[in-house]
């Protein structure tokens, strides 16, 4: 079996900022074809915050919610968290939510709350990135597709 961290919002559950999901169902069609375990943990809820949330973005290196305030903390705790989980478990894949700032692997917005997007790593991402733990968008489903195949074939 294989093991995959997947973002929990992906995954259908309400943990975003605003109390929704990102649910993408293509992507857990996808898992649903191979022998799979997905592990969750929303690193935002997990470093202390709450859901709903005020939006954050990261800019200057901190992560500031809309009125201003550092969540820094939280979010750094967080990515501990879901790497810890990641560890003792032995999960070296994860799928996770583009744009977020905790989540974002490619793209993260640009911190002055304007919807415009820049290249960049959420906090999450980032550690994960530095502990070796390869990061999928959630829409890369082929690349997804190709890489649990690849892990198959060496088990």
């Amino acid at each position: 079996m294989i093991k995959i961290f997947v973002s929990p919002c992906l995954r259908g559950y309400n943990v975003k900022y605003n109390g929704k999901n990102n649910l993408n169902a293509n992507l857990m069609l996808l898992l649903k074809q191979f022998d799979v375990k997905i592990y969750s943990l929303c690193p935002e809820v997990s470093g202390g915050l709450n859901i709903p949330r005020d939006p954050c973005e990261i800019k200057d290196n901190d992560v500031i919610n809309n009125k201003g305030i550092s969540c820094k903390r939280e979010y750094e705790q967080g990515a501990k968290n879901a790497l810890k989980l990641c560890q003792d478990e032995n999960i070296k894949i994860a799928i996770l939510k583009e744009n977020s700032p905790s989540c974002g692997s490619n793209y993260i917005y640009d911190g002055n709350f304007n919807n415009k997007l820049i290249p960049g790593l959420g906090i999450t991402a980032n550690l994960f990135k530095q502990n070796n733990i390869k990061e999928f968008k959630e829409k890369q489903l082929e690349l997804i597709k190709d890489e649990i195949k690849k892990i198959e074939k060496l088990k």
